[in-house]
């Protein structure tokens, strides 16, 4: 099946929900009014300021907000900044696999694996925020 992660679609909530806000917004509010695990929802806070998404800040009136515009982020690169290098099947995103050199299905996954990644590429994130 394919699917976005918990981690990945928690992320795009918390993104759409600060840019609705437009104000400082504390993980503990977005876990708590989207019903998410309020440790993992500031793990992914944390991750999306490290990678440059939001501002963090400090202290007892602290929070996050948006530190960049979401137009010219595209679906893939958010994704790929959340979880890494998106792919079907692992041989896309490791260098691991046993099989690729007698794969008979690689060529065609590819395609579709290029598919995929071109249409992420052709979403802006600021879509997913309206």
């Amino acid at each position: 099946m394919l699917k976005i992660t918990k981690k990945t679609e928690y992320a795009l909530i918390a993104i759409r929900h600060i840019e609705d806000n437009k104000i400082l917004v504390s993980s503990n509010d977005i876990a708590k009014q989207y019903d998410i695990p309020r440790e993992l929802m500031a793990k992914t806070l944390q991750l999306m300021a490290k990678a440059g998404y939001l501002k963090a800040i400090k202290g007892p009136n602290g929070g996050y907000k948006s530190q960049i515009s979401l137009e010219n982020i595209s679906l893939r690169e958010f994704m790929e900044s959340i979880e890494g290098p998106l792919g079907l099947i692992d041989c896309y995103t490791s260098k691991d696999c046993k099989q690729i050199n007698a794969c008979n299905i690689k060529d065609p996954i590819k395609r579709i694996n290029n598919s995929l990644l071109n249409f992420l590429d052709n979403i802006s994130l600021v879509e997913i925020t309206r």
